[in-house]
């Protein structure tokens, strides 16, 4: 195996709560976040062959060593998982009922990974891959300073030729000070973006697009790698495919937790690109993935 990683996600992982819809059944517990999320499927749909890193923070609770022992479990590379003596790994509580809807409370103002970037020297400890994955999500929990380190960084690392930077912007208005804030900073992601991986309403809601064409008609003016534009289950868009070779995206059996949805669709979109497959094996790969997962509950669902 290479040194470099065919990919590495770097975001923030932390401890999920999970109550299905029987109010009496109490929590469990597991981990997941965005980027984890993809880079956990990612890692399995590529096989042990390939190599998947994992860039955070957490902290030294045991909440946090489980985490770290769970992503060795699932195949990533937790090298560059840093402990932090002064923080500790986030939490969030997710309930979902009868339908798969979610709801959401977060413990994850001072948590580690929010940490992540505030000095030069964490940049630089960023390895080689093939392909840097993150999302607004990774963004919006750092600091300004940090937010700029890590851009001028991998605006570098686009511009080498060496890394492709993908991205999906995964708005969370809350996560920001403001939407003008958040606007400014996807706006220049994108710019440095060699792979796109937006999904169609987090793109409406920010922008304020009234219909899905205008969103489709503004990435259309950038010339990308790659790029699908997520759209659930009517499926994913493509910049760079013709209409006449796109696949068909059969909807998915069953639906009891959309949790990672859009996150599986990344990571299978990813594996496909990384095996190097056309951009419809690509979409298709991407969609049956996300058709998978959603048929069950939490955001990584057993490989059984």
């Amino acid at each position: 195996m290479s040194d470099r990683l065919d990919l590495l996600a770097i975001g923030e992982v932390m401890a999920e709560l999970r109550r299905d819809d029987d109010e009496n059944s109490g929590f469990q517990v597991g981990f997941a976040g965005d980027t984890f999320n993809t880079a956990v499927y990612c890692a399995r749909a590529l096989g042990e062959d390939r190599s998947v890193g994992y860039f955070t923070r957490v902290g030294t609770d045991p909440l946090s060593q489980d985490l770290i022992t769970m992503a060795k479990q699932h195949g990533l590379d937790g090298s560059y998982i840093a402990r932090d003596s002064d923080h500790l790994i986030g939490i969030y509580a997710v309930s979902t009922d009868a339908t798969g809807e979610r709801s959401f409370s977060y413990w994850r103002e001072n948590s580690a990974a929010r940490q992540l970037f505030t000095h030069d020297e964490s940049v630089s400890a960023l390895p080689d891959a093939r392909i840097t994955y993150l999302s607004g999500i990774t963004l919006a929990i750092i600091s300004d300073p940090a937010r700029r380190r890590l851009m001028d960084h991998l605006a570098a690392q686009s511009s080498s030729g060496e890394t492709l930077v993908a991205f999906d912007s995964n708005y969370r208005p809350r996560l920001w000070q403001d939407q003008a804030t958040a606007r400014k900073v996807l706006s220049d992601m994108w710019d440095i973006a060699d792979i796109a991986l937006p999904s169609i309403d987090d793109e409406m809601e920010l922008f304020g697009e009234t219909t899905e064409q205008a969103v489709i008609a503004r990435f259309a003016k950038k010339s990308w790698k790659s790029c699908a534009i997520k759209r659930g289950v009517k499926g994913p868009v493509s910049l760079t495919l013709s209409p006449k070779n796109v696949p068909d995206f059969p909807p998915a059996k069953k639906v009891v937790d959309t949790t990672a949805a859009g996150d599986s669709f990344n990571a299978g979109y990813l594996a496909a690109y990384l095996q190097g497959a056309d951009e419809a094996d690509c979409l298709s790969g991407g969609h049956a993935l996300a058709s998978m997962v959603v048929g069950g509950r939490g955001a990584i669902i057993s490989e059984s």
